[in-house]
């Protein structure tokens, strides 16, 4: 790899570090057609590159910076390390921000979120290709990594959840908007549990366009290098990124998929999970949930799968609000678009941060490691009358007026249509 022909100072740590150390590296490749390939490697392997505060300015800096130059013509992102591209988001300074006397809405949480957010949205309308190397394990906020990036390639190592029922928040991360496109409320079912896919569950699920083997990267980039990308630069003023696109595709449809996939569970269980996640509300969905017989009914090979065994297991010892807050999201953010969902998530997130059973999930999980939480409420608690209201009041804003981090992404019209608050 060649050094990028960037700002430096994207690279540089706020400590001092050397580039290497910091929390993004940022290079490029350059094409056999006088172009560049940017690529951008999360770099905490320590901790399974989980997302910060500083690798999404970093990313939404170095973005910016490569969306202006003609000559980078395609953007790869992969994590470091080797397990994993981007196992969450590092929760660990936001958990010492959740005391009792922190205000609501809490300025870390705020911050952390709304930095998060931003990234997401900007990937998400970001006119160059932006080429996901989805290799190991992919939870929360890579999650919403993935779902941003315009080309996602997975492979025989990827593993893929949304855990957030473990540690009483919710599924965020832009989670409320590419669970809603999973097909056959597939994307409702992994709120809930938690359960963890592969690379074939992410090509099922809308979350993966191509498979690769995990030992073809090199190749891959070879193959990107060794692309015509002239088409994409035919003009000084004007970046034609559909072609850039088109270049990315053929180059990924050229590359041999490597070693199969292991199968997908989603692909093979959607008919009970479907009729699973249409028995009704969610005591009746609970009901099913927490009965083995009532699950052997809808198959027994999908009752007795222990892919399925442990999902169960982990919604069955998960956090009820989250449960409930999922549930609710899920049928709420319907006819959002990726901004209004976004700000929604802001909402709920900053609640959480200031409410017991998120603090309490991480402590168990993370802090202490007993594995042994003590949850605020109980399913049927949320599910009552003053249940439902306290879920409700997750939604709300809770920013004074013309404060609320993302406000400015919203028109007049989608304020007062009533799905946002």
């Amino acid at each position: 790899m060649t050094a990028a022909k960037t700002d430096d100072s994207n690279n540089q740590h706020p400590t001092g570090e050397s580039p290497q150390d910091a929390s993004v590296l940022f290079d490029t490749e350059p094409t056999d057609c006088g172009h560049s390939i940017g690529i951008m490697t999360l770099n905490t392997p320590k901790s399974l590159n989980a997302l910060s505060v500083d690798m999404c300015q970093l990313l939404s800096k170095q973005l910016e910076q490569w969306q202006g130059d003609e000559q980078i013509v395609a953007l790869v992102l992969k994590g470091a390390g080797g397990k994993a591209f981007c196992a969450g988001g590092d929760i660990r300074k936001l958990y010492d921000s959740m005391s009792t006397s922190a205000p609501l809405p809490n300025p870390y949480a705020t911050e952390f979120f709304s930095h998060e957010y931003r990234l997401y949205r900007q990937m998400h309308f970001y006119k160059k290709p932006l080429i996901l190397w989805g290799d190991g394990i992919i939870m929360g906020g890579g999650m919403g990594l993935m779902a941003a990036c315009s080309h996602r390639i997975v492979t025989e190592r990827t593993r893929f959840a949304m855990p957030e029922v473990t540690i009483g928040l919710f599924p965020d991360a832009s989670g409320s908007w590419f669970l809603q496109r999973m097909p056959a409320k597939t994307g409702l079912f992994l709120g809930l549990t938690g359960a963890m896919c592969n690379g074939s569950d992410a090509l099922f699920a809308n979350l993966a366009e191509y498979a690769a083997a995990s030992s073809d990267y090199d190749a891959i980039i070879q193959r990107l290098k060794q692309s015509d990308w002239q088409t994409a630069d035919s003009s000084k003023d004007t970046y034609h990124h559909e072609s850039a696109h088109s270049i990315v595709n053929r180059a990924m449809t050229a590359q041999p998929a490597g070693d199969a996939l292991p199968a997908s569970k989603l692909a093979a269980y959607w008919q009970p999970i479907q009729q699973l996640m249409n028995s009704g509300g969610l005591g009746d969905i609970d009901a099913l949930l927490q009965s083995d017989e009532a699950l052997t009914a809808l198959g027994a090979a999908f009752a007795n799968d222990s892919w399925t065994q442990r999902a169960v297991a982990t919604y069955r010892h998960g956090c009820p609000t989250t449960v409930a807050l999922t549930h609710a999201l899920y049928h709420k953010v319907t006819d959002l678009s990726i901004e209004q969902v976004l700000y929604l998530e802001t909402n709920v997130a900053v609640h959480c941060a200031a409410n017991p059973d998120f603090k309490e999930g991480v402590r168990a999980l993370l802090i202490d490691k007993d594995r042994n939480p003590t949850w605020s409420r109980s399913l049927a608690d949320c599910l009552s009358d003053d249940g439902q209201a306290y879920i409700n009041q997750h939604f709300t804003n809770p920013y004074a007026k013309d404060e609320h981090p993302l406000g400015d992404w919203l028109a007049g019209e989608a304020l007062a249509s009533g799905a946002v608050r």
